[in-house]
């Protein structure tokens, strides 16, 4: 008969761990309550492969943004019902079938049984849980709407996830269509060319410039192809140490931002994740001065992060921050306003929640269009290239024919 594990709590409160054979978790439980013990947690045996085979790479990985926003979701909704948060963690511990995951809930569930807050329990967990994360989680506390506040995060979290989501539909198209076209040219280049090359050379036929141009390259990728290699190792490298300065960041961050096409992107992204951040820590409680550190951190751009900077310090000296958001060139006339109204109106979290909705809508008519207009400039691109090739080598050819025909 299975042997199951449990932690019951008696009617002093203390915590008992044992052992009990039942066929099925629900006779434990049947069990446990006749004797008037309160359910901490019932862990079923593993038999077979299910409880010997662990894989340490998966088994180690954190959880994924949609992994945390679905915890907090369903822990939202299980505190919103009336049951208790120790009941709660210790649902979501065995219905999560991230292993990693499941140990976090449960470390958090032992800490929250020890008589400390979640907001502390969270906070042992900052590569899982944001700093934005925490500070909600701890206004939810303060405020006794943990629920709400949960049901906010996890709106948050999967706003975060389909806005993430759409940047990168933008670029796996182009990415791939990129990855085609290089290893097709690379083809061509380094198994037709020379083939025609040594066609041409046997027929002693005078090549024009873009012949020769093309095999003297198509020798190159033969022969010494691990030079490109090298040299894109070291700029992949460098480029990483150099954008680990402060000066490099200022450089590579504001060249993002003025690249055509994907700047304006990038900076829609940007001011939206502003708006939906600083919205939601506004309503939930967090005063403004943390509310502005706590997004400067999450902006992933350090030209968007001096711009908060400054609006924080503005702030701290008791003047406005919408003055400040327009002396940057981050931010529109159209953000600036909103921001100036909510804040005499004593409605910056609504105001905010709608430039975040603009803003998000900005950004997938931004995406449609980006993937219309980049899907027939690929293909023009990828037929240019083959077309060189092609003409590069039948030029020749043509050449001969005529001194043939004559």
């Amino acid at each position: 008969m299975p042997v199951f594990q449990y932690r019951v709590r008696d009617r002093s409160g203390n915590i008992i761990s044992s052992t009990i054979e039942a066929e099925t978790v629900s006779q434990v439980r049947d069990a446990l309550r006749q004797k008037e013990l309160f359910i901490v947690d019932i862990k079923a045996p593993r038999t077979g492969l299910q409880g010997d085979v662990k894989i340490p790479f998966l088994d180690n990985r954190p959880p994924n943004l949609k992994q945390v926003a679905l915890f907090s979701r369903q822990l939202s909704t299980m505190i919103n019902s009336g049951v208790p948060l120790v009941q709660s963690l210790a649902i979501m511990q065995r219905q999560t079938e991230h292993k990693g995951f499941q140990e976090i809930i449960k470390k958090m569930r032992m800490d929250v049984e020890s008589g400390q807050p979640l907001s502390d329990a969270v906070a042992k967990h900052p590569k899982v849980f944001s700093r934005l994360y925490l500070n909600l989680v701890r206004a939810g506390e303060t405020s006794g709407t943990l629920d709400l506040i949960l049901d906010r995060i996890s709106n948050f979290l999967e706003k975060q996830l389909a806005l993430r989501g759409k940047i990168k539909s933008a670029m796996t198209y182009p990415a791939i269509v990129m990855v085609f076209a290089v290893a097709i040219t690379y083809f061509l280049l380094t198994t037709i060319v020379p083939q025609f090359a040594q066609i041409l050379i046997q027929l002693n036929a005078p090549l024009p410039l873009l012949t020769r141009a093309l095999i003297a390259v198509a020798d190159f990728l033969q022969h010494s192809s691990w030079i490109l290699l090298v040299v894109g190792i070291a700029v992949f490298f460098g480029y990483r140490a150099y954008y680990r300065t402060n000066q490099g960041r200022h450089v590579i961050d504001d060249f993002k931002l003025r690249i055509p096409i994907f700047g304006t992107l990038l900076q829609r992204t940007a001011i939206a994740s502003f708006a939906r951040t600083f919205g939601l820590l506004i309503s939930s409680g967090v005063n403004i001065i943390e509310a502005l550190e706590i997004t400067k951190g999450t902006a992933n751009n350090i030209i968007v992060e001096d711009v908060l900077d400054n609006a924080r310090n503005v702030v701290m000296v008791g003047e406005q921050m919408s003055g400040s958001l327009a002396t940057s060139k981050v931010f529109p006339p159209m953000v600036v306003s909103m921001v100036a109204i909510g804040e005499e109106t004593g409605a910056l979290d609504n105001m905010l929640n709608k430039v975040a909705d603009f803003y998000e809508r900005e950004v997938d008519e931004a995406v449609e269009s980006l993937t219309a207009a980049i899907e027939p400039i690929m293909i023009v691109v990828l037929g240019a290239i083959v077309g060189v090739i092609v003409a590069g080598m039948f030029l020749p050819m043509f050449s001969i024919i005529g001194q043939l025909s004559k």
